[in-house]
């Protein structure tokens, strides 16, 4: 009884064993690059489970460039994958490169793949040149009219400039710039409605790709619409403008006037004030008589009364 126990103790750990050896020696892996000629020893592929690298993700990218007629060893791949990098994805750009008899070495592939962009899409870009549109730009003639402008650019991706290379971003800034220069130095917007390749062939001349990680090939005018007529929407505005500061500037003068006509009132009040006292004064004096009085204040009621006969109102004053 003892004994069968033994054996089937034995037997445990004889399968656990086993069990162990499958989950941490890829066999099947193993075999399948024996069975394409690629040697790989299985203590290596261990090492790679040690160093916590799938070994999957090693094998089969190098069974596929070896396949390829490519030169590439564990070590390379291995480093990469560990770096961070998409290993197929690489060796699939390198393939793609070497069937399109474009060079491109494996470091510079692995940098393209660190730097964040696909390298693949790259050299699927350099084969097969990618078109992209800008939305309308709006740029106005010499003229004043305004124009919507809107082109297609063809690029192709620049394998020795991906790293460190603009995006599509600044080649779009870059043509929206272009072409607000070429409209802008066109004296009349029916120039360029006339001659749209003039905006291509201007801005072509600028050197827009330089520093980006593409080379511009082609620029076309997609489309032409004619806007705003910008210039007489400023001058509309300017006048409006010019408007309110001669209004601002009559209201200041007008204002002013009635200051200075307030001022002289009130000398001219002032004046009659001391006329009471020069009468007074002079009646002291002996100046003039009482008489002479009573004639000024009878002079000084039939001018009253003739002013108010000329105002249109004799009976209201009359009454008074």
């Amino acid at each position: 009884m003892n004994q069968n126990i033994l054996w089937i103790v034995l037997l445990g750990i004889i399968g656990l064993l086993v069990v162990l050896f499958f989950v941490f020696v890829p066999v099947g892996l193993w075999v399948s690059s024996l069975a394409a000629n690629v040697k790989i020893s299985i203590f290596n592929m261990v090492g790679m489970r040690l160093r916590r690298v799938k070994p999957a993700k090693i094998v089969m990218p190098l069974i596929k460039a070896r396949k390829a007629g490519l030169d590439l060893g564990v070590n390379q791949l291995e480093a990469h994958f560990l770096a961070g990098g998409n290993v197929d994805n690489v060796v699939n750009a390198l393939i793609a490169s070497e069937r399109a008899g474009i060079e491109l070495k494996f470091e510079k592939a692995a940098a393209i793949d660190l730097a964040g962009r696909n390298v693949l899409e790259a050299v699927k870009m350099s084969v097969n040149p990618k078109v992209i549109e800008t939305s309308n730009v709006s740029a106005v003639a010499k003229d004043g009219i305004e124009l919507l402008v809107k082109a297609r650019v063809t690029v192709r991706a620049d394998l020795e400039r991906l790293v460190g290379g603009a995006g599509e971003a600044t080649i779009l800034a870059r043509i929206g710039e272009g072409i607000v220069t070429t409209v802008g130095s066109a004296l009349s917007h029916k120039e360029v409605l006339e001659n749209p390749d003039d905006i291509s062939k201007r801005v072509l001349t600028k050197g827009l790709d330089s520093g980006t990680a593409f080379e511009i090939l082609s620029i076309d005018i997609a489309d032409i619409d004619v806007g705003r007529n910008i210039g007489a929407q400023l001058q509309s505005l300017q006048a409006e403008a010019d408007k309110n500061i001669a209004q601002a500037k009559a209201e200041e003068r007008r204002a002013m006037a009635v200051a200075k006509e307030q001022e002289m009132r009130a000398y001219v009040v002032e004046a009659e004030a001391e006329v009471p006292k020069a009468m007074a004064y002079a009646l002291r004096e002996g100046k003039i008589g009482v008489m002479d009085y009573y004639e000024l204040q009878n002079l000084k009621a039939d001018t009253e009364m003739r002013e108010t006969i000329g105002n249109g109102n004799p009976e209201k004053k009359i009454m008074d």
